[in-house]
């Protein structure tokens, strides 16, 4: 029979890393300055509307990311140490309290997106949710479970809390940017990036340990 523990241990690592890549409380914050000219039942559209087709995107993702890499014969270990790197450098801009675009929108495509009216899909869906360090999480998540029920269930919650917690934030965008502060979304964002960074270099030890390049 199966354990129930390393289904929510596995959940809590994936919503761990979700929460790192996505950053749900910095994609709120900004949803609230592209949205500040826009009705409330205006922004609860937009808020759902881009919930859903960042969903959408990494649900793709999950379900074929696996068979694309076995398509272009990309292993395991290759795409957890690539992933690391990738998450790794989102760490960093978080830790710094900088953006570089591997998990949030650049400052020019913010610059456009205030000129928009519905921001539901581009710059809230991607590249703010489902941005690239968001993809790329996904794809290695689901990569190394290797098939396991429980393990895959565990990142399917994940996905969907985040998902569910993403679209609550964005419901309070205005009130939580008020709160925190500049000041206080940066210490939110920094303690993350350390808990990624650290996630990040476990990718890459593992993607090293089961590449063979370590001899043993």
């Amino acid at each position: 029979m199966m354990s129930v523990e390393p289904l929510w241990q596995n959940a809590l690592v994936a919503f761990l890393a979700y929460f790192a890549a996505i950053g749900p409380i910095d994609v709120a914050a900004i949803f609230a300055t592209i949205t500040a000219g826009a009705t409330p039942r205006q922004r609860r559209a937009m808020a759902l509307k881009g919930v859903a087709i960042a969903t959408g995107i990494l649900v793709a993702f999950l379900l074929f990311g696996p068979a694309l890499l076995k398509h272009l014969g990309i292993s395991l270990a290759a795409l957890r140490t690539a992933g690391g790197v990738l998450l790794f450098l989102i760490a960093l801009d978080m830790v710094f309290a900088r953006h570089s675009g591997g998990s949030s929108a650049n400052d020019e495509e913010r610059a456009e997106a205030t000129v928009k009216e519905d921001v539901s899909v581009f710059p809230l869906a991607t590249p703010l949710i489902a941005g690239p360090g968001a993809i790329g999480l996904t794809v290695l998540l689901i990569a190394e479970r290797d098939g396991e029920p429980v393990r895959i269930i565990g990142v399917v919650l994940a996905l969907g809390a985040i998902m569910l917690l993403t679209y609550c934030l964005l419901l309070g965008a205005t009130r939580i940017q008020k709160l925190l502060g500049v000041t206080g979304l940066n210490v939110v964002t920094r303690v993350v990036g350390v808990l990624l960074a650290a996630l990040a270099v476990q990718f890459v030890f593992d993607g090293l340990a089961g590449s063979g390049l370590l001899g043993g």
